[in-house]
């Protein structure tokens, strides 16, 4: 938290859907010394831990650079709070929520479930609630419990083990600390879990993107709203020999369509289909026709897996996908 007292909207949401205080004590980590949100984070008494942080200083920081200020703050934060979590609190994981986000009444439970695959699977880095694309019209409400892996660092709400901790906090970067995960030396070719529906929703226009994306995509994302019993559902599809084993074939078994045809609402009778892509400009004409979050972060695309995008357009699963012959991301599609 800094300087948002809603921040109250973020933890009555987290402590009335915490299924155990033991098993998820919440700390509160502060930045900017601003009254009114530290009295806020203390009427709570000790239901939750609230840490601050004591270096409240300017950066310095590059002339070309003054305006983004926040960002290397925000990172100065991160390195301290996370260290706090895992170095003082000594806590094997973790969950990171930002304090504009809302959580849904299965956040808690998408977590402890995802928990035991991220300590199995070394092909896994992180768990995350948040789908990029995850629009109301662009996902299958009725499928509130499918998985899926991805190669896209999507954070908002998203788990770590201390690690990853150990791994990334001797080379943390000054600014831009999630850009900097999307990068291939952080990713080292590992993938995180993300849901179909979101397990988290923002409400913070305000903010230091200023309301870049929020207004265009951000206060869309559709929230889940029904309780998926994770802990009692198999998961073990999403380990990486099992997933490449049964989504990829399905992915190139879905018949090719173009992208008139989707927008002209034609071949409904084919079910799943896939829009093949053949480089960063198609990619791109596609992801924007379609609604998509067009962006590319180090090559990959939000929400992608292997290259492929998985939504739903006017009703029906759509993959917009590389040739099946894909190597690899190209870093200098960004």
């Amino acid at each position: 938290a800094c300087d948002r007292s809603t921040v109250r909207r973020c933890l009555d949401k987290l402590l009335r859907y915490r299924p155990s205080a033991q098993r998820f004590p919440v700390i509160v980590s502060q930045d900017c010394g601003h009254a009114e949100t530290a009295r806020v984070i203390a009427s709570y008494g000790d239901a939750v831990a609230h840490i601050r942080q004591p270096d409240l200083s300017d950066i310095p920081v590059p002339a070309e650079h003054r305006k983004f200020q926040g960002y290397y703050k925000i990172a100065r934060h991160y390195r301290w709070a996370l260290g706090q979590v895992f170095r003082t609190f000594r806590y094997r994981a973790a969950i990171v929520v930002e304090d504009d986000l809302e959580v849904a009444p299965d956040f808690f439970e998408y977590f402890q479930a995802a928990f035991p695959l991220l300590l199995a699977d070394r092909s896994l880095w992180c768990v995350s609630a948040w789908n990029d694309n995850g629009k109301e019209q662009m996902v299958d409400v009725g499928q509130a419990e499918l998985l899926y892996r991805t190669d896209f660092f999507p954070g908002l709400g998203w788990l770590l083990l201390a690690e990853l901790w150990d791994e990334l906090e001797p080379k943390w970067p000054r600014a831009f600390w999630d850009d900097w995960m999307r990068q291939p030396e952080q990713r080292r070719d590992r993938s995180c879990v993300r849901p179909e529906v979101s397990r988290t929703m923002t409400f913070g226009r305000k903010g230091v993107s200023h309301g870049q994306f929020f207004d265009q995509y951000l206060k869309f994302i559709k929230l889940n709203d029904r309780f998926v019993p994770f802990t009692q559902l198999d998961l073990s599809y999403l380990k990486k020999e099992e997933y490449e084993r049964s989504f990829l074939p399905k992915v190139y078994a879905a018949p090719e369509v173009r992208v008139e045809e989707l927008q002209g609402n034609r071949r409904r009778e084919l079910g799943a289909v896939r829009l093949q892509y053949s480089g960063r400009d198609s990619f791109k004409a596609f992801a924007k026709a379609l609604g998509l979050m067009d962006d590319l972060k180090s090559g990959v695309p939000r929400a992608g897996y292997r290259g492929i995008v998985s939504f739903v357009y006017r009703g029906r699963r759509v993959y917009l996908a590389p040739p099946s012959d894909w190597t690899g991301y190209d870093p200098s599609w960004s």
